[in-house]
């Protein structure tokens, strides 16, 4: 192998690695208390995270090795080290319950992936199959950081416990998530996509307490509502038994 593919397989594997570095960086700043810290690092994971592929994709270098690395850095960034920062943010003075509770979304996240990984070649691109796990985190990053902006969510316990648990279940969930990768409208309306992406990442860097939290509200009950409204042109998107019980026969 010629240095120049060495180097190109290495590279998606950098923004992996940094990805999980963020996630390592998010715990150690929730272990000290530095909640927002915490948050905004684990934001810049899931850019990370997003590069990667791309990456991969771009350069011709996509492998087994690098699907497997990116799922086990992202139970770290976005299972292990969210979960972390929602106990120790909310849920440290409440003892097992407290425990429980954080566990639940690590586990839905790590189940999530797990399901991801055992359907990844059936799975269809236009939609994820339950909430990602780095929007899973976005939620719990985006209630941290209203909690930072708005004390009084901080003070409350028991608006953070559904709230974490409403998020854990959409991670396991069979609710469609639109990934607009082959968006009509979006290849349709290329320069306002553009724009609209654009004014929503200077919304977010100006003001990140309340926009996080905002866009990934807005991205899940939107994805919700829609799933209500168009059910039935939904059903049986997600559902192998037939392929199983096909293979299963051959064997």
């Amino acid at each position: 192998m010629s240095e120049q593919k060495k180097i190109a397989y290495f590279l998606p594997n950098i923004f992996t690695a940094l990805n999980m570095a963020c996630g390592f960086l998010s715990i150690i700043f929730s272990w000290r208390g530095e909640f927002y810290q915490a948050s905004i690092i684990l934001v810049l994971g899931s850019f990370f995270d997003m590069v990667d592929g791309r990456v991969a994709r771009m350069t011709g270098t996509e492998s087994s090795f690098g699907e497997q690395f990116d799922s086990l850095s992202d139970l770290i960034s976005f299972g292990m080290a969210p979960a972390f920062m929602v106990y120790n943010a909310f849920f440290i003075s409440y003892g097992r319950l407290g425990v429980i509770i954080s566990f639940i979304f690590l586990l839905a996240g790590a189940l999530r992936l797990a399901r991801f990984n055992a359907n990844l070649e059936k799975v269809s691109s236009d939609y994820f199959q339950g909430l990602p796990i780095p929007s899973g985190a976005w939620g719990i990053v985006g209630y941290v950081l209203w909690a930072e902006q708005f004390p009084f969510l901080m003070e409350n316990v028991y608006i953070a416990i559904p709230f974490v648990v409403f998020y854990a279940f959409l991670l396991i969930s069979n609710i469609p998530f639109a990934s607009f990768k082959s968006s009509t409208w979006v290849m349709e309306h290329k320069k306002r996509s553009l724009l609209l992406i654009f004014l929503l990442l200077i919304a977010l860097f100006s003001y990140e307490k309340v926009m996080v939290g905002l866009i990934i509200n807005l991205y899940v009950l939107g994805s919700i509502f829609y799933y209500i409204k168009h059910r039935k042109s939904f059903k049986g998107i997600f559902d192998w038994d037939e392929d199983v019980e096909r293979v299963e026969g051959d064997k």
